[in-house]
C-alpha cells in the first residue's frame, strides 16, 4: 500500500508540474492576445502573422482593414491574423499633429501661403 500511495503522489506532483509549467503559461499568453486584438483601434500600426506590416482604417466586430503603405492598398484581415501591434494609433496622431506643426511653422517662415 506505502509504495501505491507513493506513486499516486507521484503522478499528482506530475501532473501539477506541467499545469504550472505548460498549461498555465499558455493561458495567460492566450488571453494577452485577446486583450490586443479586442484594444485594436483605427490607426494601430500592426504586423499580421504572415508579415505583412499595414496601419489600420477600419475596425469591426471580426474583420480588420489594413491600408499598406506602398500604394496605398487596403486589404480585409480577420482579427486573429494580426499578430503584433507596433504603434498605437494615438502615438501616431501626436506625431503626425507635430509633423503638420512643423510644416506650417516652416511655411510661416518662408513666407509661404498653404
Amino acid at each position: 500500500m506505502n509504495q501505491q500511495a507513493t506513486s499516486l503522489i507521484m503522478m499528482v506532483l506530475l501532473f501539477g508540474g506541467m499545469y504550472f509549467l505548460m498549461i498555465r503559461p499558455q493561458k495567460k499568453k492566450e488571453k494577452e492576445v485577446k486583450a490586443m486584438r479586442d484594444s485594436l483601434s483605427v490607426g494601430d500600426e500592426v504586423i499580421t502573422i504572415g508579415g505583412i506590416h499595414g496601419k489600420i482604417v477600419k475596425v469591426n466586430d471580426e474583420i480588420v482593414v489594413l491600408e499598406m503603405s506602398f500604394a496605398k492598398q487596403r486589404i480585409n484581415f480577420s482579427k486573429w491574423a494580426i499578430a503584433t501591434v507596433v504603434k498605437k494609433g494615438k502615438d501616431l496622431k501626436v506625431e503626425e499633429n507635430k509633423e503638420i506643426q512643423e510644416d506650417i511653422e516652416e511655411r510661416n517662415d518662408n513666407g509661404e501661403d498653404k
